[in-house]
């Protein structure tokens, strides 16, 4: 379909110089997305992660090539992309709240990867295809998933307070509004105790209402959306 870009695909000076250009844009973009929402791996993790894998798949074809040996040259690549699941991983954190962060950076990183040995082999338009798609992935489905989790009826919210007297008042009051109590995890958390509660609300009870019952509650020092 792209024939114009075959004289690109091949293992010369030029066409080397233009996908490791192309690695580091492709890189570049998705990073700019993580670290404009101040994720742990930013602009230039992603580079260098696309560069790397970009520079593995050209050095495979390279050895193949120019060297002749008779190796397969999808090793290298295979090896790329199980060992950036230690990088992905090290996204990944487990918060005190028990929330679980990163994931969307980790696999960001994973499919970098995976971009930056499709530019080294010269696809280059699956490359900027999917790069495209990631974009619009993190950047515009991020707010439909948002409007997803703000019109659920389940949800999950974690609450500091004083005595456990207070907690039972709490419980009382979420029943007069009709929240279903699905499950609840009491913790400590210094001079305050904590709970994580999970709750089905009500049709006619919106999140922002919820969260201002709650914050209002006697005894209440502080609640949060999970």
């Amino acid at each position: 379909m792209f024939h114009f870009l075959d004289p690109l695909r091949d293992v010369t000076f030029f066409a080397s110089v233009l996908k490791m250009f192309c690695a580091v844009l492709c890189g570049g973009a998705i990073g700019i997305e993580r670290e404009s929402k101040r994720r742990t791996a930013g602009f230039r993790t992603h580079i260098l992660v696309c560069l790397g894998s970009a520079m593995t798949t050209m050095i495979s074809h390279y050895l193949f090539r120019y060297l002749h040996l008779d190796a397969d040259v999808t090793r290298l690549g295979a090896s790329v992309v199980a060992g950036i699941g230690f990088i992905g991983a090290g996204t990944i954190i487990v918060t005190k709240r028990r929330q679980i962060k990163g994931l969307t950076t980790a696999a960001g990183l994973w499919t970098c990867a995976t971009i930056g040995l499709a530019i080294g082999s010269g696809y280059y338009e699956a490359a900027v295809f999917s790069t495209i798609i990631i974009l619009l992935a993190e950047i515009f489905f991020s707010r439909f998933e948002y409007w997803v989790l703000e019109s659920a009826r389940n949800i999950n919210i974690y609450v500091e307070y004083n005595g456990n007297e207070n907690l039972d008042s709490l419980i009382i009051l979420l029943k007069t509004y009709r929240v279903i109590i699905l499950d609840l995890e009491i913790t400590k958390s210094g001079a305050n105790s904590c709970v994580i509660f999970q709750l089905q609300l009500p049709k006619k009870l919106s999140h922002d209402k919820l969260m201002t019952v709650v914050s209002t509650a006697e005894g209440i020092v502080s609640v949060e959306e999970l």
